[in-house]
């Protein structure tokens, strides 16, 4: 089950996507890869998920984009948080690692 993608669960991408983008500012497709990469190849985002999350997260002004030189290829939009983004992004994680002790301990029990 280990080499097995999973489809994350509901409310998980936005969080996934501000940590991945406080890092550095990074394009779509560089953000999707790192979190194939940083999950062990478990979390797959696919494209018809990540850029509407993508477009949300800009119009609630957590993410800002501008247009850059991909390095390999054409200009790419790249995103970076914004200070509401930083804010969000501790609130979630806050909020997140609650949901998951919880769900922990019933898992225990």
């Amino acid at each position: 089950m280990a080499d097995k993608k999973t489809d994350l669960i509901q409310g998980t991408l936005d969080l996934l996507i501000l940590k991945t983008v406080a890092q550095e500012p990074i394009h779509g497709y560089g953000i999707a890869q790192r979190i194939l990469l940083t999950s062990k190849e478990i979390l797959q985002v696919q494209q018809g998920s990540l850029y509407p999350a993508l477009h949300r997260l800009q119009r609630k002004g957590l993410l800002k984009s501008e247009w850059r030189e991909s390095g390999s290829g054409p200009m790419a939009k790249y995103y970076s948080l914004t200070a509401a983004g930083r804010k969000s992004l501790q609130e979630e994680t806050t909020q997140w690692e609650r949901y998951a002790g919880a769900v922990a301990m019933v898992l225990e029990s």
